[in-house]
């Protein structure tokens, strides 16, 4: 008789297990995952150790197993993401489309950390690429204002409709025979595995297929197609998707092979648990599928086992373990990433939607330039944290402990050299000792050990709500409306102060806690989804084909289920469409709601979510369904928390005593706490803080203010009215609040930035994430700016300043500025800035800013990017200062006059995107108001007085940071001098003066070239910018970015020269512009080689303001930046493809680039060999061709297209960029012609145009 279920979790650590014997009671193992002394794999143990307890009965350690007896085991296991992170799957080839060789190599081109100059992307999983000979593209495009006719594929044999609808056009059937030619080589080589990835596969599968079927016929093993593996839109993500599975797979089949190789007789289910939630059977199991397989346990564990469904108040999960901590949002629907970054790659497969962030048990406790640091470095499991008696550092795991805040006699006696010794108490006292003394001499500060402590568990709980916000206000939640669910070893010492910070009033904690995410395996199900692509406009009279197509799905994924072993009486059906507003790439997943209107569903959400809709059409992308089946399902599946039960409860009254009582340190000092067994709590009892709760794998802490019960299988912790605000804090700066308000004020900036990008409509803003956001004080000088556009650092107080200057003592709540213009702080024009005034108790206390780029504000370019353009007045918009709200009225009149007034001058347009703009414009004005509404909450808390002096505080600790890197300059090097040039010659000349007595400098660019008759003259506040930034990148340290790393250093910049123009000049290339300004402080600095030194801002379109007879023309456009090669360093070698300095903005997917604009991207590589030669080399650029399928207007505003990116120390240089256009001559054949630096050019269909950008320069000489 079947009468064991198992249940297992093997995570990075511990394996935990829950093991079901009928008749008994729950048995619970923790080992570890690895100890190869004492066993070879740590499930198959526990399955060991299980049979050993239910047979009663010895089994040798390597005898086979019955598992005739196990009805059921349930897996979860880090297997394939230990493999990703370690580099250690199978070898493999990637065959991809002709022209796309480097799709995987080159991402979205952004770099990881935006100010390391080290930059380091995520390698590549292939062994090899090979491009085929194939290509197909969309017929029409989303932008098209006039749609190309209907049932075209009846008199084109090239043109395809595809089973989702859409209109294909082959280009290039494939070519079987060099396909067999390829795969025949590959196979000689040794390949046994292959991933195809073509271009707009998830419509057009028909040549993936094809290619999937030689390769079996020539052997190969392991096949995986991107159409199967991920079928939805985004070239760059299936290719990474279809190449993880093929680089996973061979590693998943070996591990499920060995297991079972294990057993005599297997149990009778084996199934793992899956990155979607879902369980699947053995054989059934894949790469993908295994890369969250522990996690999503935990998210499953707490939707089964703490959602109240009755009330059905959403719940946060709050998973703190050793290295770092996981988030997760459930609110009675899992909700799953159909596109998640893991190990540096972002890969397009269904994975439950869990945020992680570097702060666990192990996290490392630092001083950093005064201000305490929390990871993200990790202790790890070894050496551990401090206690675990290994020599390891200071972590938050030892804070707990020297607080008392973990009772001792809870940890099992595991540590030092024999392993059977308890936690090291003195040493972690020691080591507080010693920091303490070390912070009260460099910060001149009386700090004793306990305070420095209590001070890092503070940061790091803000550490760890910063995801919780991102998870809830930032998709339109409010955080406090929810309940949260902690789990994980070290979880439950944290929750209350967290849930107090976040305003959150209930804490669930499950009997299992700490090992949720072996019950959540022990209660999921077996699951299967099917998806196809669609090419629908959303309208109920198209019901009828959305059904059956869902029925052809259920029949699919119901097979799947069946061949499994379920049920079918068991399979329940979930279907969904995956809508978006058309030309928007923001795409929500609909459950098929009562009435079947997807779209009204659509609405709903989408406002929820950004607070707007629009009126377009909804799109049908994708339909989706999701089958689950019962497959011996553990007893307690159906076992919810009872929040009646608790009502009752609490009207009656239980006597409990502790069991013991120990110091523990709070915020009023030490205090005797009370320590209670949760065995021995009786049922109902409740607990007021401050207390310890204690079972055999965790302790619980109570704070003061909260409140425990103890239910049937959980433990509540509400938090009592009276905890309220912040009281009594004084002015006078503490480094640990400081750290505190620092966290604080950079959150705000973050929410600001979260609240944009969900609430703009642009794909500039939305999807390129081309914004900054920040906070400013009363004056306008710079607080805090999330790092998110380099260009923006430092430039944006100049605007600030100035309207505070025009309107002071003028604005009211309720008002909000718009300004552009070069003269009042702006950039270029297509950076429009939202300002807007905080008050408080009737005060002016800060302003709130967000910088956002339009692609289009009108003028005489196709974009706002435009190449001729030789005056400001051509650039489109400019406006020095204007209201556009007032008193709470979006002034939209006033605002479309002025985007109007742009086409006044001779030859320009108005913006083809008003209705994006005012867009754009509202969602800046709501990010803003998100900023004033944290920083009023902020105020409320701790009172203006205090508030402004942390702010002051935290300027003067950046200050400080600056000043102590120029005072590390020795005297020989405190005069450095940088000469560069322009493509035009126009030189920028620096020199830096550091005076190391008072940690200052100046830079000096007396000699830069006159301004220029052209568009690549930067206002000043670029130059702050580049500083700034460069500076941040040269102390290498995290600080905050504020006014405070300014203040050290003075700025001057001749007037008239290119770098601090007259306010009339053309000033669109700047940004630009800011690149060089960059390279050239570097080379002063002896840092680094040049970088690329450009931007490569590309463009095309139609329509626009007719040159001959001024009417406007139906119309629309796309512009986008290109990265180039990095520079090389003294250990560095340069990255390829990259964004470097100044912007950092994701490129669009092709195949989005071609679904929605009438061009082909026929060539997107890298262009090896451009990179400067060195001891190090620089990294290379990249090349695009574009191909016109209609007379199409192109621009391009590049640099470093003459003078070369430098090498540095015997470093040989980059290579310069470089501009074609292929245009057909008058006997039809193509003409290639060099466009320079900056150009407009018409194309006719099949005329290309190509961009090679520059490469970076080398450092050391080669042959060293």
């Amino acid at each position: 008789m079947a009468d064991i279920r198992i249940a297992i979790d093997r995570g990075g650590t511990f394996c935990d297990a829950i093991i079901q014997i009928t008749g008994r009671e729950d048995v619970v193992l923790k080992i570890l995952s690895e100890d190869p002394q004492r066993y070879p794999d740590a499930p198959t143990e526990i399955v060991r150790r299980a049979l050993e307890i239910a047979e009663g009965r010895s089994i040798a350690l390597g005898e086979k197993l019955d598992g005739s007896r196990i009805e059921a085991c349930r897996i979860g296991t880090t297997v394939a993401t230990n493999a990703l992170l370690q580099h250690k799957g199978e070898p493999f080839a990637l065959l991809t489309t002709e022209g796309m060789q480097d799709i995987c190599e080159l991402g979205d081109q952004t770099r990881p950390k935006l100010f390391s100059l080290n930059i380091q992307k995520a390698r590549v999983l292939f062994d090899e690429v090979v491009e085929l000979e194939e290509r197909v593209t969309p017929e029409d495009y989303e932008l098209n204002p006039f749609p190309i006719a209907e049932k075209v594929e009846e008199t084109d044999p090239d043109v395809v409709r595809t089973a989702s609808g859409d209109l294909i056009r082959i280009l290039k059937r494939l070519n079987v025979e060099k396909t067999r030619e390829a795969l025949q080589a590959l196979r000689k080589k040794g390949f046994n595995s292959v991933a195809i990835a073509f271009m707009h596969s998830h419509i057009f599968p028909d040549h993936e297929k094809q290619v999937a079927e030689i390769a079996k016929e020539e052997g190969f093993v392991h096949i995986a197609i991107s159409s199967e593996v991920s079928p939805q839109i985004k070239y760059r993500e299936r290719a990474t998707a279809v190449c993880t599975e093929v680089y996973l797979l061979p590693v998943v089949r070996n591990y499920v092979g060995n297991l079972l190789s294990n057993f005599e007789k297997p149990p009778k289910r084996l199934d793992f648990m899956c990155s979607d939630g879902g369980l699947r059977s053995a054989d059934k199991f894949s790469g993908n599928a295994a890369l969250l397989s522990g996690p999503a346990g935990g998210v499953v564990g707490i939707a089964k086992s703490c959602f109240e469904t009755s009330e059905k108040i959403p719940i946060i999960g709050f998973d703190m373990g050793g290295t770092s901590t996981d988030i997760c949002r459930f609110d009675g629907e899992y909700k799953r990433l159909y596109s998640t970054v893991i190990a540096g790659r972002k890969i397009a497969s269904p994975m439950l939607e869990i945020s992680t962030v570097a702060a666990g048990g192990g996290s490392i406790l630092q001083i950093r330039n005064g201000l305490f640091a929390v990871g993200p470095e990790s202790a790890g499991a070894h050496p551990g944290p401090a206690c675990y008696r290994k020599g390891g550092p200071l972590t938050i795991t030892d804070a707990n402990l020297f607080l008392g805040r973990l009772v001792t006699s809870s940890f099992p006696s595991i540590f030092g050299p024999n392993g059977d010794k308890p936690v090291d108490l003195e040493t972690v006292t020691a080591k507080f000792e010693q920091l303490t003394r070390d912070i009260n001499s460099e910060l001149m500060v009386e700090l004793t050990p306990q305070q420095v402590a209590l001070g890092f568990l503070k940061i790091a709980n803000e550490n760890m709500g910063r995801p919780i916000r991102n998870a809830t206000e930032a998709r339109g939640f409010a955080t406090e409306n929810h309940n949260l669910v902690t789990y994980g070893g070290a979880g439950p010492q944290h929750a209350c102060a967290i849930a107090s910070s976040l305003g959150i009033n209930r804490i669930i904690i499950h009997t299992y806690s700490s090992i949720l995410s072996a019950y959540g395996i022990a209660v999921a199900e077996v699951e299967s989804e099917a998806a196809e692509p669609c090419s629908l406009t959303f309208s109920m009279d198209v019901l009828p084909q959305i059904r059956d197509r869902i029925e052809a799905l259920k029949s699919k994924v119901k097979q799947d289920l069946v061949s499994q072993d379920i049920k079918e009486a068991s399979i329940t059906y979930t279907a969904l469409l995956s809508l978006h507003y058309q030309g928007t790439e923001t795409i929500l997943p609909i459950i098929t709601p009562n009435d079947e209107d997807y779209g009204k569903a659509f609405a709903k959400m989408h406002l929820r979510e950004f607070g707007f809709n629009l009126a377009k059409k909804v799109l049908v992308s994708e339909i989706k369904v999701r089958a689950t089946g019962s497959a011996a399902q553990d007893s307690r599946a159906s076992e919810e928390i009872n929040f009646e039960e608790l009502n009752l409860l609490k009207e009656e009254s239980h006597e409990v005593s502790p069991s013991a009582a120990q110091p523990v340190y709070l915020d009023e000092g030490w205090q005797e706490v009370p320590i209670y067994k949760v065995e021995e709590i009786p049922h109902g009892a409740k607990i007021s803080g401050p207390a310890l709760l204690i079972d055999k794998t965790q302790s619980i802490v109570i704070e003061k203010y909260f409140c425990a019960c103890k239910l049937r299988n959980h433990i509540i912790i509400d938090r009592a009215e009276e905890d309220a605000a912040q009281t009594g804090l004084s002015t006078t700066i503490n480094p640990i609040q400081l750290s505190v308000f620092a966290n604080r004020f950079m959150s705000i900036a973050e929410q600001m930035g979260n609240t944009l990008q969900r609430t703009s409509i642009s794909t500039s803003i939305k999807e390129r994430l081309d914004f900054s956001c920040a906070i400013f004080s009363h004056d306008g000088k710079l607080v805090a700016n999330a790092p998110h556009v380099p260009v923006h650092l430092g430039s944006m107080q100049f605007a600030i300043q100035y309207q505070h200057r025009l309107w002071e003592g003028k604005l009211e709540p309720g008002d909000v500025l718009l300004t552009n213009h070069p003269s009042c702080g702006g950039t270029h024009l297509p950076d429009l800035t939202v300002i807007t005034p905080v008050f408080f108790e009737e005060r002016l206390v800060f302003y709130v800013a967000s910088r956002g780029h339009h692609t289009d504000i009108g003028g005489v370019g196709i974009t706002s990017m435009a190449p001729e353009s030789k005056y400001l007045w051509e650039e489109g918009l400019n406006v020095k200062s204007m209201k556009i709200i007032s008193n709470g009225v979006f002034l939209e009149d006033d605002i479309r006059a002025a985007f109007n007034r742009a086409a006044d001058f001779p030859g320009c347009s108005v913006t083809r995107r008003i209705n994006d703009n005012l867009s754009d414009l509202k969602a800046q004005a709501s990010s803003n108001q998100r900023g004033i509404n944290l920083l009023q909450k902020l105020c409320s808390e701790f009172g203006i007085p205090v508030v402004h002096s942390y702010m002051n505080g935290i300027q003067d600790n950046a200050e400080l940071a600056v000043r102590n890197y120029f005072r590390s300059f020795p005297p020989e090097r405190r005069i450095l001098e940088a000469i560069d040039y322009y493509d035009d010659g126009t030189p920028v000349k620096l020199k830096i003066t550091i005076d190391g007595d008072t940690g200052s400098a100046t830079f000096d660019f007396e000699g830069t070239g006159p301004q220029i008759h052209g568009n690549m003259n930067a206002p000043i506040s670029i130059t702050y910018s580049a500083v700034i930034y460069a500076l941040r990148c040269l102390i290498d340290i995290e600080i905050p970015l504020n006014q405070g790393c300014l203040n050290p250093v003075i700025i001057s910049i001749p007037e008239g020269t290119i770098l601090n123009p007259s306010p009339n000049v053309g000033i669109c290339g700047g940004t630009i512009s800011s690149q060089r300004i960059t390279d050239t402080i570097f080379r002063a600095f002896g840092s680094c080689a040049a970088s690329q030194g450009c931007a490569n801002s590309f463009g095309w379109g139609l329509g626009g303001k007719d040159p001959v007879t001024g009417l406007a023309i139906p119309g629309w456009n796309y512009g986008e930046s290109l990265g180039g090669g990095s520079g090389a360093g003294p250990t560095w070698h340069g990255a390829h493809g990259t964004h470097v300095h100044g912007t950092n903005t994701p490129s669009t997917d092709l195949e989005i680039i071609e679904k929605r604009t009438a061009v082909i991207v026929r060539k997107y590589a890298i262009n090896r060999g451009t990179g400067g030669k060195g001891r190090f080399y620089g990294g290379d650029g990249i090349i695009r061709r574009v191909e016109a399928r209609l007379p199409l207007k192109f621009s391009i505003i590049s640099e470093r297209r003459v003078f070369r990116p430098y090498g540095m120390e015997g470093g040989e240089p980059g290579s310069v960029g470089r501009n074609f256009v292929y245009k057909r001559g008058q006997d039809g054949t193509f003409e290639k012609s060099n466009l320079g630096s900056k150009a407009i050019v018409w194309l006719e269909p099949g005329e290309i145009i190509e961009i090679q950008t520059p490469g970076g320069g080398g450092w050391g000489t080669p042959d060293s």
